[in-house]
């Protein structure tokens, strides 16, 4: 078979292509970043100092989160946490549906080729003289390539179709940073959260053997007649109610860890402590950074973005369907009853038809299309002007609750302080006779709940960097 004269007549097909295809325009609105005002400054009690080029966000989130085990959990969920697989599928998804799109763009070319064998009967309905038929046998061959409706876009209306699904794509990827700034958040409050149930756990154990303690040397000084029946009552109010709460505790202690290892992908179980509760190390100083760059970092403001840049080019595919649409389509190869010839000039066949539709009427179809995509661009739009006001609400309210909850720490540790010595005071009143039992069994439960609040301010304090960090953008790095 000789393929130089094929390759020959392919390549002017090529040329002829190239002729006929201009360089269009793209109809509807090229995608400019809409302006959104922003104040110079987040809002905090304390005025920030202007123009602070540093922020939270910018540390990685090993470096925020220094409790090695922690760090273990947040590698181990990052790896197999449920919602990060789905959303990097959702990625590889929005991938190939930017090549399925682009492809449009291009010729699609395919081969086909078919052989015929045939054996005529000399005593078929027909009869021919012998004469006429000198074999009996008939091949048949065919081989061409085809060119299937290809679209010359002169509009831009496959362009614009191929912007928005790049831009899907993008969204995807943003939103895969989202979830990786959320999980790593949420693992961070459920172990926190799990390490100041223990030191809850630990305080009421110690304060029940405390009072069980108070509870025997009561019901001796009962039995000799030195405290009432009431005293002995209170006493061992106190032991009950140390005793009831830690079933709750451990209660709780045990569904944190089930909804760590959920968030790690794995089956309920125990989870391995690092730190204790006391010494769990944040940063210090929780720079908010520049108001512009929470635009940039946060992976939610910029998947509306990104929405909405897909929903701009959807509008300008809207528009091209105005215009006429130029389609090309033919075939090119041989047809031969020798296999040997089949490429020789006499047997090439070819044929070349380019189409033109244009709509006429369509009842609105049109107009009503292209409004729907203005529709779809406003709302995008909002929600994208929305997310910015809500990044910024929440990196004040992050801001407020770490300086408030900061506060509120200092004055709980002087309470915590006060009660102990005051306990200290009276049980030691009450062990020598000078003051009444019930004196020291009030500065007794005061000093409990005085030190289970301490330790739950101490949890908002950490949980408000854990959130002002994720209200940044930080976390996905």
């Amino acid at each position: 078979m000789r393929f130089g004269k094929l390759s020959s007549t392919m390549a002017s097909f090529a040329a002829a292509f190239a002729a006929i295809i201009p360089i269009g325009c793209t109809v509807g609105p090229n995608y400019q970043r809409p302006l959104v005002k922003t104040s110079d400054n987040f809002r905090a009690p304390e005025p920030l100092p202007p123009q602070q080029a540093t922020s939270l966000a910018d540390l990685k989130w090993w470096e925020v989160f220094k409790d090695e085990k922690l760090q273990d959990l947040i590698r181990a969920a990052l790896v197999a946490n449920y919602d990060l697989r789905d959303a990097m599928v959702r990625v590889d998804a929005a991938r190939a549906s930017l090549s399925v799109t682009r492809s449009n763009q291009f010729p699609q070319v395919g081969a086909t080729g078919d052989i015929e064998f045939n054996r005529l009967s000399r005593d078929g309905r027909t009869p021919l003289p012998a004469s006429s038929l000198p074999s009996q046998n008939r091949n048949f061959g065919e081989a061409t390539l085809n060119l299937l409706s290809f679209e010359v876009d002169i509009w831009g209306r496959l362009r614009r179709a191929t912007e928005a699904a790049r831009a899907n794509l993008l969204r995807a990827d943003e939103n895969r940073k989202a979830v990786v700034v959320t999980l790593v958040s949420d693992v961070a409050t459920d172990y926190l959260h799990l390490s100041e149930l223990d030191y809850e756990l630990e305080i009421s154990k110690a304060t029940l053997a405390s009072r069980q303690g108070s509870l025997e040397l009561t019901t001796i000084r009962q039995g000799r007649g030195v405290a009432t029946l009431l005293d002995q009552r209170e006493a061992e109010q106190l032991v009950y109610t140390a005793e009831q709460t830690i079933p709750e505790i451990e209660q709780q202690i045990e569904q944190t860890e089930n909804q760590i290892t959920l968030l790690l992908g794995q089956n309920p179980g125990g989870i391995v402590r690092g730190q204790d509760f006391m010494h769990q190390e944040l940063p210090p100083d929780v720079p908010a950074g520049l108001t512009s760059a929470l635009l940039e970092r946060r992976p939610d403001i910029l998947a509306a973005e990104q929405n909405l840049i897909a929903a701009n080019a959807n509008i300008g595919v809207a528009k091209a369907e105005y215009f006429p649409q130029i389609s090309l389509s033919g075939f090119l190869g041989g047809q031969s009853t020798q296999l040997t010839s089949l490429f020789n000039g006499p047997q090439r066949a070819w044929s070349f038809v380019p189409q033109v539709s244009q709509p006429i009427f369509a009842a609105g179809r049109l107009k009503s299309g292209v409004q729907l995509a203005q529709a779809a661009r406003d709302e995008a739009l909002i929600q994208y002007e929305k997310i910015i006001q809500t990044a910024f609400t929440e990196v004040s309210n992050g801001l407020i609750a770490h300086q408030r909850v900061r506060e509120s720490r200092l004055k709980q540790e002087m309470l915590v302080a006060t009660l102990q010595d005051r306990t200290r005071l009276a049980y030691a009143r009450f062990q020598g006779g000078v003051d009444t039992e019930l004196n020291a069994l009030d500065a007794d439960r005061d000093l409990f709940q005085a030190q289970l609040s301490l330790a739950e301010i101490r949890l908002n304090e950490l949980l408000s960097v854990v959130q002002l960090y994720k209200a940044l953008g930080g976390g996905w790095q």
